[in-house]
């Protein structure tokens, strides 16, 4: 019950929704760049949300299985292969032992999950299995994911169907200028100066080559201390917009540090951090400044929606029904059609059950 490494694409890693608590001991919580494209992905395999899945970035991989499972590719559109068979990233999939996936690069998207049913199986560390690369902690021995790994997964019964959304998750495009990077200000804005708070909602900024799963520095317009840059270290977490002297922010990610010795103009909204992390080098952006209390509405809106997508999930087309749907079923009652035996109204079916 394994899934074996052949080939990796850039921080091929083991993550999940990290780890919680810890901060205050200086352990970095860590977990995906884009928690809803790795829900998502959980969710498409039958899995509990909080399973283990792999993330990589521009390029997946070669996977073989180990056994018979469900795959689901998410994040973003890419070329997904068994064989000579093509499959679509966003639903999840059959594979059957000894099958070979291969996921090319993604397209519109940095960071891609890969799910499988039952999860990835390594070991908790602190209450997660989640890798952070710098601190060695979690994951397989603390690094990148290497040729030749051999990943345990965890206990999967087969019985539920391939699945797919029913509408279109919808997020939007990086480059849209009407979604704009939310913010919430402080704790140091008093640092800067009027006419800098005003730039940070105005000025356009681009993703730079600077980045990693740690941070991402932003080009285009500078942001410059009135009050200097360099504070008291203090409590940092994942979106916080800090300003280094050479007055380019940086915005700290999932595995950022626990405490920063910069000042910090504001903090990127949780609803807001995985679109973020998901532009490409060179994309635009800009930031509008918005309250606390809206942060938090926006927040739980955001999760409101995601909650809402994950629960319209419908089997896919060409799904096999498992023992599992068909003990469920009234077979007494009544003769099944077969064409929706055979997936093509399953969505149908499904209703009719309900």
């Amino acid at each position: 019950m394994s899934l074996e490494i052949l080939s990796v694409g850039p921080m091929l890693s083991v993550q999940d929704h990290g780890r919680h608590g810890h901060m205050r001991f200086g352990v970095p919580r860590s977990g995906a760049m884009d928690r809803p494209a790795m829900d998502l992905a959980n969710a498409l395999c039958g899995n509990p949300l909080h399973r283990a899945a792999l993330e990589f970035t521009a390029l997946g991989g070669n996977f073989r299985a180990g056994r018979t499972m469900r795959i689901a590719v998410t994040g973003g559109d890419c070329e997904i292969r068994i064989g000579q068979r093509v499959l679509a990233a966003g639903q999840s999939h059959s594979v059957s032992v000894g099958d070979v996936v291969k996921i090319g690069a993604l397209k519109g998207a940095t960071w891609g999950y890969l799910a499988v049913s039952g999860g990835v199986a390594v070991p908790e560390v602190l209450g997660a299995r989640a890798t952070h690369l710098r601190f060695a902690l979690g994951g397989v021995e603390g690094r990148a994911l290497k040729v030749g790994d051999v990943l345990p997964l965890g206990e999967d019964d087969g019985s539920t169907l391939c699945l797919r959304l029913r509408d279109p998750m919808p997020r939007p495009g990086p480059l849209s200028p009407e979604r704009p990077i939310r913010v919430v200000l402080g704790p140091q804005d008093d640092h800067f100066a009027a006419e800098v708070l005003a730039r940070l909602g105005s000025a356009r900024f681009t993703v730079t080559p600077k980045r990693d799963r740690m941070a991402m520095v932003l080009g285009g317009a500078t942001l410059p201390a009135a009050r200097g840059h360099d504070i008291v270290s203090d409590g940092i977490v994942a979106g916080a917009i800090q300003v280094p002297a050479s007055g380019q922010p940086m915005v700290l990610m999932a595995d950022s540090q626990t405490t920063g010795g910069y000042p910090k103009i504001a903090t990127v909204i949780s609803a807001d951090l995985p679109r973020l992390a998901q532009m490409p080098v060179g994309a635009e952006l800009r930031f509008e400044v918005v309250t606390r209390d809206i942060a938090e509405d926006i927040l739980l809106a955001e999760r409101a929606r995601i909650r809402d997508c994950l629960a319209g999930l419908v089997p896919a087309s060409g799904a096999l029904l498992g023992s599992g749907f068909l003990l469920s079923c009234d077979l007494v009652g009544g003769i099944v059609d077969p064409e929706a035996v055979m997936g093509r109204d399953l969505e149908r079916l499904e209703g009719e059950q309900t």
